[in-house]
């Protein structure tokens, strides 16, 4: 279950030719047109860019300057004055270096792998130019940590140019001429409902969650701090790994990191329970939204660790409710979560698992966990955001935390029917023998359902798949009464039943 920092970098426009201060006897008497400097390839994010113009013929050997561009023959002083000033590259022609351009070339040639030189990436040399350049595949399990890398190394490439700029504005500038313009000295008010409000109240009551198996293989999620007792509710996916003789550790944005317990973990609700080891006694736990009345629309504000990048706050707004998710983390033998799930346009990635969806008070509604990415399925490979995650509504998971804490299992709801897990059908088909496909005595029997039925309504909520319908039970709690409408030889019927109870996973 479920970004990325793309493009690739420009090569640097050349400069013109260093001068040699010898001033030339006359000027040629019609300046020659300068040919265009090709403009640097657009960026991997800019596709609809134009490409560089192509000479409509090639330029005559003798009468070009190694430039790949024609031009007129220059006079004999202005023609010993650019060979001068050439002689560098001339020089390294001559030495017979492997590659070397030929004398008098400019610009030089780019150092080999650099940007711009030959077959480089976005260099003119690539067959499409200014291709974005493909990040590695992730390892299994432990989300992005090379892209860690990548986003740290744009980061330092950007802050290298930004500084060479700043220095030659200076150094230009001259001595006294330079004027500097300071901002005023007040502080910055922020009100406490604004994003970077509930961010800054939100944050101290987040922690990022690293867990591993006895082997050291796992992975990073997130996850927020539930009561005072140091209970931190998150994913099941997120400490899958460590459930049995692994280790667990929560790090709070102050950098300090303590060891955790898996307390309970609940795998068809995806929600988890971990207690801190000697839990500090100032923990503020984060107030709980009521997920039943948050309208589409509605802000919302998710915090995580995307990609290992911890403390990432993102925004974005309620775009569904009640949307049927079915998810898992496509490991082999890995069994599918259930949701009526909040969708949400705010960026959740790999990482993001476990994290808070804030509503714009700063309250929890629900507990990020799944992202539908471009390829196929929910959840699958290490996909980025398309803004569509989705969110465990708090209700659901408040009760299913609440549990996990007491017994250490997950309670689910149920009707005691076998239904069909397979798109297309309209609805929810009860499937299998008299014996089987209804549980004798069990709420679906007692309400006279029976194998062939199509269930299309529970509640008043659509039901057009076997998921839709699980994970529609699984938002209520067992001893709940509801309404089922189904199809039977053609006729729409309506029934009452009293929701079943089944504790564990197994």
């Amino acid at each position: 279950m479920s970004s990325e920092n793309e493009g690739t970098a420009v090569p640097p426009v050349p400069s013109a030719p260093p001068a040699t201060g010898e001033t030339p006897a006359a000027p040629p008497a019609a300046a020659p047109p300068v040919p265009p400097v090709p403009s640097a390839p657009p960026a991997a994010s800019a596709p609809t860019e134009q490409l560089p113009p192509v000479p409509a013929e090639q330029p005559d050997p003798a009468a070009a300057s190694g430039s790949g561009y024609a031009q007129p023959q220059p006079s004999h002083a202005h023609a010993q004055a650019q060979a001068q000033a050439q002689q560098p590259y001339a020089a390294a022609a001559q030495s017979g270096a492997p590659g070397a351009e030929p004398a008098g070339a400019w610009p030089p040639p780019a150092a080999p792998g650099a940007p711009g030189a030959p077959g480089a990436p976005g260099g003119y040399g690539t067959d499409v130019w200014g291709a974005p350049l493909q990040q590695p595949a992730p390892k299994p399990r432990r989300g992005g940590r090379g892209l860690i890398t990548a986003v740290i190394v744009a980061a330092l490439v950007a802050g290298g140019v930004g500084g060479g700029i700043g220095f030659s504005l200076a150094d230009s500038s001259g001595p006294g001429s330079s004027t500097v313009v300071s901002a005023g000295g007040g502080s910055v008010q922020r009100a406490p409902d604004s994003v970077a409000g509930v961010a800054a109240s939100a944050l101290p009551s987040t922690v990022t969650i690293d867990a591993q198996n006895s082997g050291g293989e796992g992975g990073t999620g997130t996850g927020f701090v539930f009561d005072t007792e140091g209970h931190i509710v998150t994913n099941n996916h997120v400490v899958a790994e460590a459930v049995d003789s692994g280790k667990v550790t929560a790090t709070f944005p102050d950098g300090k990191k303590y060891d955790a317990e898996v307390v309970g973990h609940a795998q068809g609700y995806d929600v988890a329970v971990i207690k801190l080891k000697n839990a500090p006694d100032n923990l503020k736990p984060l107030p709980l939204g009521d997920s039943e009345k948050v309208a589409v629309g509605d802000p919302t504000i998710a915090i995580g660790a995307p990609f290992g990048l911890s403390n990432t706050v993102t925004t974005g707004i309620i775009s569904a409710k009640n949307r049927p998710v079915a998810s898992s983390d496509g490991g082999a033998g890995s069994k599918a979560s259930y949701m009526s799930a909040l969708q949400t346009d705010a960026s959740i990635n790999p990482g993001n698992s476990g994290g808070p969806l804030l509503n714009a008070d700063g309250a929890v509604i629900g507990i990020n966990s799944a992202i539908q990415s471009a390829g196929d399925g929910f959840g699958s490979g290490q996909a980025g955001s398309i803004g569509l995650g989705f969110a465990i509504p708090i209700n659901q998971a408040k009760f299913v935390a609440q549990e996990l804490i007491k017994t250490g299992k997950p309670v689910y709801a149920k009707i005691g029917a076998s239904v069909t897990m397979t798109e297309g059908e309209g609805g929810a088909r009860i499937i299998g023998d008299s014996g089987t496909a209804v549980e004798r005595g069990g709420p679906a029997d007692k309400a006279g359902l029976e194998p062939g039925d199509l269930i299309t309504r529970f509640d008043d909520k659509a039901i057009d798949s076997g998921p839709a319908l699980i994970g529609e039970i699984w938002t209520h709690k067992p001893g709940d009464t509801v309404k089922l409408t189904f199809e039977r030889d053609g006729k729409e019927r309506t029934v009452e039943l009293t929701l079943g109870s089944r504790t564990g996973d197994n």
